[in-house]
């Protein structure tokens, strides 16, 4: 990939879909992503707050060229807005990865159950912090997908 002069790799062209879970209200997050990824370079479709599954699926639709779909949520009820990601996804209406991140469980205490579901449920990368998106979009772009389709992140503390 050609780099920028200021070392940044070149993202002109590269789409992604972004917007916050179906039940979650919050936009801050939302638009402080948007902002940082356009700034990166990305083109960013921006789906808003409250958005379900469909509305992705349609996005996608809209735009086949989109390298991820990135959910967040704040509220913690991720599990249950996407219910109906896995058929999205087997029916290929969401043929692209999809990362979720934010506060993905209700209660302070987390564990790895709450992101086994998640991928159970469909999704390809759980990110425990905003700065993990880029590098994993680019690791992803690049094809090191690996066996999992996840790609490591550095545990965050």
């Amino acid at each position: 990939m050609p780099d920028r002069p200021n070392g940044a790799p070149e993202r002109e062209g590269r789409l992604v879909i972004l917007g916050v879970a179906a039940s979650d209200s919050h936009a801050v997050a939302n638009h402080l992503i948007a902002h940082g990824l356009r700034a990166d370079g990305f083109t960013v479709v921006n789906l808003g707050t409250c958005t379900p599954v469909a509305e992705f699926a349609d996005a996608c639709a809209r735009h086949p060229q989109a390298e991820a779909v990135l959910i967040g949520s704040l509220n913690g009820q991720i599990h249950e807005d996407l219910h109906d990601l896995a058929e999205a996804k087997r029916s290929g209406r969401i043929p692209c990865p999809v990362l979720v991140g934010g506060n993905l469980s209700v209660g302070s205490a987390k564990d790895a159950a709450s992101t086994e579901r998640l991928y159970a449920l469909g999704v390809d990368q759980v990110l425990s912090a905003a700065a993990d998106l880029v590098p994993v979009l680019d690791a992803l772009h690049a094809g090191a997908d690996g066996a999992t389709g996840r790609i490591p992140v550095a545990t965050r503390r």
